[in-house]
């Protein structure tokens, strides 16, 4: 299939997103490369982040809210004894303390209390609304406002390296979790703080990060990224298939 002028096949792309340009731009410079008129993404990732980003095409947005709906997969690097207002490495110390002596069977208590179901606060940099007011532009004002606890689901949280001060987690959630502020309070229970240093969206859904393009190489060769863009009959199998797994 050939790109076509102002159009090409409904679906989706999978798109592996680069650190320092939001989730919009990207979808901005997937529908410029490749031409098309609508596109979207299911599901943001802050600048900073990089990984799945799973872009609709064309009538593909219809399937926004079923994509969303998946689990997802991250790789997360926390900096411990370190808070943020933003609770990441781009926002401002508000908060350092030393790291103390921690042991891996340290770690798992504390994440034990993560896993599962469990309420969590959005944080205030988030594009979540207030009065029609995105948080994070009321963060930017110095204004801090009440966040009502959400249910999120921690389905699995692994310990993949600790190395003071970072440690590097795996955790597979529900739609609505955040990993920054699974750092920030797990660096809280910890007794030091902690915030994210580096953020990977692994698996969004069916899409995981080995089947994604990266942004350089669809703007390259745009006829390379239709050949790779999935139908919409072909993810509604996928994600079919997935929910039927997860049930099992």
């Amino acid at each position: 299939m050939r790109p076509q002028t102002n159009s090409g096949p409904a679906g989706i792309i999978v798109v592996d997103k680069p650190a320092g340009i939001s989730s919009q731009q990207v979808v901005t410079r997937v529908k410029r490369a490749m031409r098309y008129k609508k596109a979207g993404h299911a599901g943001t990732l802050d600048p900073e982040a990089t990984g799945v980003l799973v872009v609709c095409l064309a009538e593909a947005t219809r399937l926004f809210e079923a994509l969303q709906a998946h689990e997802k997969e991250y790789v997360s690097v926390v900096r411990l004894g370190v808070e943020t207002n933003t609770f990441d490495m781009t926002g401002e110390v508000v908060a350092e303390c030393e790291v103390p002596p921690l042991s891996a069977e340290d770690v798992e208590r504390v994440l034990d209390s993560y896993r599962g179901d469990i309420q969590q606060i959005p944080p205030m940099f988030s594009a979540l609304k207030h009065r029609g007011q995105p948080l994070y532009k009321l963060a930017r004002q110095g204004i801090t406002v009440e966040r009502p606890p959400r249910a999120v689901t921690v389905r699995e949280m692994e310990l993949v390296e600790l190395s003071p001060p970072e440690m590097t987690l795996r955790t597979v959630c529900s739609r609505g979790t955040y990993i920054r502020t699974l750092a920030h309070d797990i660096g809280r229970d910890l007794g030091c703080g902690g915030c994210i240093q580096t953020l990977a969206r692994t698996r969004s859904g069916p899409f995981s990060v080995d089947r994604a393009m990266t942004l350089d190489d669809i703007e390259a060769d745009p006829a390379q990224a239709i050949e790779a863009v999935s139908s919409i009959d072909a993810v509604r199998a996928m994600l079919a298939a997935e929910a039927a797994e997860a049930s099992r």
